[in-house]
């Protein structure tokens, strides 16, 4: 029974410097992974950062370019006719479109649906202003149908919508 004792006065105090050195380092290896974790969405966030601003910028550019307005001005040379203006309004939103798809990475599901939704509209305008001009026209009759729908429409174009929007986000993000 002396033995037990005995060997209960050495087992009680170790069992305890055990539990306690135990409880401490594995609070140490918690705290440890926590900064790790810390510091690799730090330097994670420095490179996206960069990422995320230039895909808003690119998005910017995007729906600046398919701008009825600034479109017909580019996309429209001398000799087209109505319809080769037409199809090449829609190759060019749609190929402006297609080269950015990339960014919807880095920006909100609600900015990247207000940009699908004004590369749409603005095929819709295009296809309606076609369907007012005779498909042998020349080219400077559809882009000022163009011109003058966008003009008359009473309301901002759906791609200075999402202008505003993405600036608003940026602002709050950044």
């Amino acid at each position: 029974m002396n033995a037990l004792i005995e060997i209960l006065k050495i087992l009680i105090p170790a069992a305890a410097v055990f539990a306690v050195a135990y409880f401490l380092v594995n609070r140490f290896l918690e705290n440890d992974q926590k900064r790790r974790e810390y510091e690799l969405k730090k330097t994670a966030l420095g490179t996206v950062t960069p990422l995320k601003i230039q895909a808003y910028e690119r998005i910017i550019i995007l729906l600046e370019r398919i701008n009825p307005n600034s479109l017909v001005i580019r996309v429209n040379k001398n000799g087209m006719s109505a319809r080769q203006l037409h199809q090449e309004l829609i190759a060019s939103v749609k190929s402006e479109y297609e080269h950015n798809l990339s960014q919807q990475i880095y920006i909100s599901a609600g900015a990247w649906e207000l940009v699908k939704t004004s590369k749409e509209e603005i095929i819709q305008l295009v296809n309606i202003s076609s369907s007012k001009v005779a498909h042998d026209a020349n080219s400077s009759e559809l882009a000022m149908m163009v011109l003058n729908i966008t003009a008359n429409l009473g309301k901002k174009l759906p791609n200075d919508v999402a202008i505003d929007y993405i600036k608003k986000e940026i602002a709050q993000t950044f």
